[in-house]
């Protein structure tokens, strides 16, 4: 089931849906597709509403998981068959056949059938098959998933080719969360029929919405721990990539090797703090052994902050207001290029005995593409005032202390 999904594709962009599996990104794919009906809202192609137009007639070419090549055919006749039901000339059919085995590097096997080809000359033959076609958007449902991991990279290498050769919008399905770094202009992050978060890749990785996004993407995924490892009282989660985390002999972090995998470029720490595990990832060579003590540093701007319903605690720069504390951001995105904001109300916090020493902010955030996000930022605007620590004897947050 798909819920209240807004999505854009501009021309010419690739956008990776990614997600574990039953989330619904191939459900989404398959509506844009035809190939399931919306129950509600709408699904436009260019300037055309298809919610009623037949996959045959939507201007779409779709690459599946399984190739679905016919056995019978060679790899000539499958990627020209639907090209001679539309009745193409001759001509044209072998122009276009010409031009995509030359993009694919097919031209010496396409009097080959299926069982002749290996598994990624049979996924080239199907991603052949939707080039001749000239669509106005190109749809791959997990193309990758039955190759092996040296054909995976080797593919989404020519995939990545092929999109800057055509220039046309593509929208392609993982559950692999690198193919969708290495892959995507813009990527969706979906779960249980929700859009969790849409931004570029490099945007999400440094500045994910929410704990789910945190850990699904990156590889090792984030490590998450009580914040009370760290700060006492502390009842918020604390995520810390593998790669921010530092061997150092003053370090916060107590940790006992349990497992260590030796990569060559890089060495990867497996461990417990506390009974939580963690997994430290260093560049290069490192001689650490199961069962050795280490201690382990990092620095505080690399590490994401989350409430108890996984929701991300971050900075906001606003420029009428200087800098403040976000007490709660949902969905969490920092003020830059493409959003703006404005102020909603202004009142007093209440971790504070007046509202002159602390201030709340709630702050309405609209990007340029329709989304819009609250805020509420606090800030103490005296910074001679003293700190205020509890209400009425409850601790307040670290970041309510050290504005």
């Amino acid at each position: 089931m798909l819920n209240d999904i807004t999505l854009d594709v501009e021309e010419g962009e690739f956008v990776v849906f990614v997600g574990p599996s039953g989330c619904g990104k191939s459900t989404l794919l398959r509506v844009i597709a035809g190939l399931e009906d919306a129950t509600s809202g709408e699904v436009h192609i260019g300037a055309d509403l298809v919610n009623h137009t037949p996959p045959s007639k939507r201007g779409i070419a779709m690459v599946f998981q399984s190739y679905a090549l016919y056995p019978h055919l060679n790899a000539r006749g499958n990627m020209t068959l639907a090209l001679k039901q539309e009745k193409l000339a001759k001509e044209v059919i072998d122009a276009r056949v010409t031009k995509a085995s030359q993009m694919l590097n097919l031209e010496d096997y396409l009097g080959r059938y299926p069982s002749e080809l290996s598994g990624g000359q049979r996924q080239r033959v199907a991603i052949g098959r939707a080039i001749v076609r000239e669509p106005r958007l190109f749809l791959f449902d997990e193309p990758l998933s039955n190759l092996d991991a040296a054909l995976r990279m080797s593919t989404r290498i020519e995939i990545a080719s092929l999109h800057r050769a055509l220039g046309t919008s593509m929208i392609y399905v993982t559950h692999d969360q690198i193919e969708a770094m290495t892959l995507a202009d813009k990527i969706v992050v979906l779960r249980d029929g929700r859009v969790e978060q849409v931004g570029r890749p490099m945007e999400l990785y440094n500045n994910p919405a929410n704990q789910f996004v945190a850990g699904f993407l990156g590889s090792p995924s984030m490590n998450f721990l009580p914040a009370e490892l760290i700060t006492a009282g502390d009842t918020r989660t604390l995520g810390i990539r593998p790669e921010d985390l530092v061997l150092s002999e003053g370090g916060v972090l107590s940790l006992q090797v349990s497992h260590v995998e030796e990569l060559g470029g890089d060495t990867n720490i497996i461990g417990h703090a506390n009974a939580h595990q963690i997994t430290v990832r260093l560049f290069g060579q490192h001689p650490v052994k199961e069962g050795q003590d280490l201690r382990l540093g990092f620095d505080p701007s690399n590490a994401y902050y989350f409430d108890a319903n996984g929701n991300r605690w971050a900075w906001l720069s606003l420029a009428a207001h200087g800098q403040r504390r976000v007490s709660r951001q949902k969905p969490s995105m920092s003020s830059g290029p493409g959003w703006s904001g404005k102020v909603s109300t202004t009142t007093g916090h209440p971790c504070a005995t007046s509202p002159a020493r602390w201030q709340r902010t709630t702050t309405a955030f609209t990007s340029t593409n329709g989304s819009r996000i609250e805020v509420r930022a606090d800030a103490r605007p005296d910074p001679a005032a003293a700190a205020i620590t509890t209400v009425a004897g409850t601790p307040c947050a670290p970041e309510m202390r050290n504005p």
